[in-house]
C-alpha cells in the first residue's frame, strides 16, 4: 500500500526537494567562483583601466597586485568553467532547465515586474520561479557565457583570432569583459537584495526544502 500522502511534509520534502543536492552544489561552486573573479577581476582592471574615470577602490579587490589578482583570476576561471558546464548539462538532461525558465514572455516579465515594484508578488510557491526570476537567471548565464568568451580573447588572444575579431579586437573584447562583468556585478546586488526580502528563499537553497 502507497503510504505516501500519509508521510508528513517533512519527509515528502526531503524526497522532492525545492533544490537537488547537485544544484545546490553547483550553484554555490559557480557562486564563490564567480565572486573571485569579479574582486580579482577589478584588481586587475586597476592596473590598465578600459574607461580613465572609473577607476575600482583597491580596498574592494582581491589579489593585492596585479601578479596576485591574476592567480585567483585564472584559479577561478577553470572552476567557473568547470563547474558551470556540469550546472548546465545536469539542468538541461534533467528537463530542469527548460521547466523551470519556460515559458517566458515580454508581457509576463513587465506584469511581474510592476507587480514586486508594488510590492504585490507572490513568493508563496519557491518551486516556481516568476517572469523576473526566469528572465535574469537565464540573462545572468548568458552573460556568464559572454564573460568565459572575451576572457578567452582576451588572455589567448593570439591563439583565438576568430574569437577575438567577433569581439571586435583585443581592445573591444576588453570593453565587453567589463561590460559583462558589470551585469555581473548588478546581478549579485539585486540578488542579495532579494534574498533578503525573501530569506526563506536562501534556506531552500541552502538545506534544499
Amino acid at each position: 500500500m502507497d503510504t505516501t500522502l500519509d508521510a508528513p511534509p517533512d519527509s515528502l520534502q526531503r524526497k522532492h526537494p525545492v533544490h537537488p543536492l547537485w544544484l545546490r552544489i553547483t550553484h554555490w561552486l559557480n557562486a564563490v567562483a564567480a565572486l573571485i573573479m569579479m574582486f580579482s577581476g577589478w584588481r586587475i582592471y586597476d592596473a590598465s583601466p578600459v574607461f580613465a574615470r572609473i577607476v575600482i577602490p583597491p580596498s574592494i579587490t582581491l589579489g593585492g597586485w596585479l601578479g596576485g589578482a591574476l592567480q585567483w583570476h585564472f584559479a577561478a576561471m577553470w572552476l567557473l568553467v568547470f563547474n558551470g558546464l556540469v550546472y548546465l548539462a545536469l539542468n538541461v538532461a534533467s528537463g530542469r532547465f527548460f521547466s523551470k525558465f519556460f515559458p517566458l514572455s515580454p508581457r509576463a516579465v513587465v506584469h511581474d515586474l510592476v507587480a514586486a515594484m508594488r510590492g504585490k508578488l507572490s513568493h508563496e510557491n519557491p518551486r516556481e520561479y516568476n517572469a523576473v526570476q526566469k528572465l535574469a537567471y537565464l540573462v545572468v548565464v548568458l552573460d556568464l557565457i559572454v564573460l568565459v568568451l572575451s576572457g578567452l580573447a582576451i588572455w589567448k588572444s593570439v591563439q583565438f583570432p576568430l574569437l577575438r575579431e567577433l569581439m571586435g579586437g583585443y581592445d573591444n573584447a576588453r570593453v565587453v569583459h567589463f561590460c559583462a562583468m558589470a551585469v555581473m556585478a548588478a546581478f549579485v546586488v539585486v540578488h542579495v537584495v532579494m534574498v533578503a526580502l525573501v530569506p526563506r528563499s536562501l534556506l531552500s537553497m541552502l538545506r534544499g526544502r
